[in-house]
């Protein structure tokens, strides 16, 4: 009673709100009763069957679990309460308006005790079960993991993406402490990375044309997943469908900016008529003066591929330095890197390494991405008793 007395009151010593109070009442009665009500949402004018949301337009999947991703609605129009007082309310919700002491995060050797978190990101043009089987099986924390992947716009990518995003609402709905603190699936935007079929994308003569979409894949993915919480990056294929359950604990263990494991590939072998193993990624090297050599002779847009035997560089190959009987905890000092399994500090990506997409020193993409880092002071390592599995290829 006593606030519609303070409301005629006000209404008596100002002779315009007579008029305007009514008129006022009758636009809301409009808009509430009378207007369509597709046009109320505030977007210019505009139905709401024009309305996209967010992912229809950045063409990006998002399945966050973590409250902290949920920021509370807020109009940053100024408030005023015209009616009873003058004072404007500018009190902004907590937590709304975030601040990151990017100075306070660390990468340390005691990941998991640390809390530490970990985005594991992925270029995926196929969807294979055991890539999924052997993601869930790794025992950090998963309220300390994020995923991301990339989907070229292909029709293969369209199988991979229904299969990807089937698995991940599956482990995303499951209970709370099976989930991931967030995944994130992104649709590639720029020249596809999935062109070749298997055989074909290993021909030394399209090298350069697809590694350059694939690094151009990774870095929409990293700069679109990277978050102010990111203490580590693990760069996984999706075509590693093996490697040990403590694969993160054991090689954050080492707090290296930059270290890559062994990546092989299980094989049947038809002239001993067993099962066997065999070096697959040889992007892990360290250089040499052939190498070296090799460079200084090319052109600018030219570019040196490990691996095959047309660049001879004779340099280290990491896959060959494998000792089974040797320490899985074995460093050796890399020049380049792959990405079939790499580990890289989140600094040193914030550093500014990323993956060129064009000729850098002769080098592209991950392996361009080492030379990058080691031009930033960051020392780059791999382990080459410490294997991982590539899936067994079939080449029809």
């Amino acid at each position: 009673m006593a606030s519609l007395q303070f409301i005629f009151y006000r209404l008596r010593r100002n002779p315009w709100l007579t008029i305007a109070f009514p008129l006022i009442t009758l636009v809301f009665i409009y808009m509430i009763f009378i207007r369509n009500n597709d046009s109320l949402l505030g977007y210019e004018g505009l139905s709401i069957t024009n309305h996209k949301w967010a992912h229809e337009t950045e063409n990006t999947f998002y399945f966050p679990y973590a409250s902290k991703y949920k920021m509370p609605k807020y109009s940053y129009k100024k408030k005023s309460n015209w009616l009873f007082n003058d004072r404007v309310e500018d009190i902004i919700p907590e937590g709304h308006i975030a601040h990151y002491d990017l100075n306070k995060l660390h990468s340390t050797a005691k990941a998991a005790l640390n809390k530490e978190q970990v985005l594991i990101l992925t270029p995926m043009q196929t969807f294979h079960e055991q890539y999924w089987d052997n993601l869930l099986q790794l025992t950090y924390p998963r309220e300390l993991i994020e995923l991301g992947f990339i989907v070229p716009r292909t029709q293969s990518g369209d199988v991979a993406l229904a299969k990807l995003e089937e698995a991940v609402k599956k482990v995303q709905t499951d209970k709370k402490n099976q989930r991931f603190v967030k995944v994130t699936i992104l649709r590639q935007d720029s020249k596809s990375f999935d062109k070749l079929q298997e055989k074909e994308r290993h021909a030394l003569a399209v090298q350069k044309e697809r590694r350059a979409a694939m690094a151009l894949a990774r870095n929409e993915l990293l700069f679109s997943t990277i978050g102010p919480h990111t203490s580590w990056v693990l760069w996984l294929d999706a075509d590693i469908v093996e490697a040990p359950p403590n694969l993160i604990q054991d090689m954050t263990a080492h707090n290296k900016p930059v270290l890559a494991a062994n990546v092989y590939q299980r094989y049947y072998d038809e002239e001993k008529k067993e099962s066997s193993i065999r070096a697959y990624d040889f992007n892990n090297w360290a250089e040499s003066e052939t190498g070296l050599e090799l460079a200084s002779q090319m052109a600018e847009d030219e570019i040196i591929v490990e691996g095959y035997s047309e660049l001879a560089t004779y340099r280290p190959l990491m896959a060959y330095y494998y000792d089974a009987n040797g320490s899985p905890g074995a460093e050796m000092a890399l020049d380049g890197v792959g990405g079939g399994c790499t580990l890289v500090q989140a600094d040193v990506h914030r550093d500014g390494a990323m993956f060129p997409n064009f000729p850098f020193y002769h080098l592209i993409e991950t392996e361009g991405f080492a030379k990058m880092a080691k031009r930033l002071n960051h020392e780059v390592f791999g382990l080459p008793n410490y294997l991982v599995y590539h899936i067994e290829e079939w080449n029809d």
